[in-house]
């Protein structure tokens, strides 16, 4: 198959199986005119690099599966170097989780905090220290006064 019919069948670009050729990931054949060719092989070997990026191997860390499948063995990871792999991104996803868990911690307990600051505040506004002194209440509008319709607000 030509590189455009593999591209659509692997759910990728062209210009991305250039990549991959480049890294030495995917080899062409090629015809009597110089196209790339592909066969079934890449096609599966492709599934499985879109697959393992999907789950966050960056390209050069599919090399183990890649190569084990061009060894001939029905699925990429299978062998030890692809175990090891495996082994090693579960690694780094447990770190990223332990961190990603320490920050969620931290902002759960800010929160807290400022809930806590802030119901504090709320029971003292509600609460005043002492009733109101009438002599400080608003007083009624004389006859002919204008006086603003929000208290404190005045005239727009």
């Amino acid at each position: 198959m030509r590189i455009g019919e593999l591209a659509d069948l692997a759910g990728t670009t062209t210009r991305a199986l250039r990549h991959y050729e480049a890294l030495g990931l995917l080899t062409a054949g090629r015809d009597t005119k110089g196209h790339r060719t592909y066969g079934a092989d890449d096609l599966r070997l492709l599934r499985q690099i879109r697959a393992l990026q999907a789950f966050g191997f960056g390209l050069e860390e599919t090399r183990p599966f890649v190569e084990c499948l061009r060894a001939g063995n029905p699925t990429g990871d299978t062998c030890p170097a692809s175990l090891a792999a495996y082994r090693h991104k579960l690694a780094e996803l447990n770190a990223v989780i332990g961190e990603l868990t320490a920050v969620r911690d931290i902002v759960h307990q800010r929160l807290a905090t400022a809930e806590a600051e802030l119901a504090t505040a709320d029971a003292e506004v509600e609460e005043p220290a002492h009733a109101p002194d009438p002599a400080h209440a608003p007083q009624p509008a004389r006859p002919g006064e204008r006086r603003p319709c929000h208290p404190g607000r005045g005239h727009r």
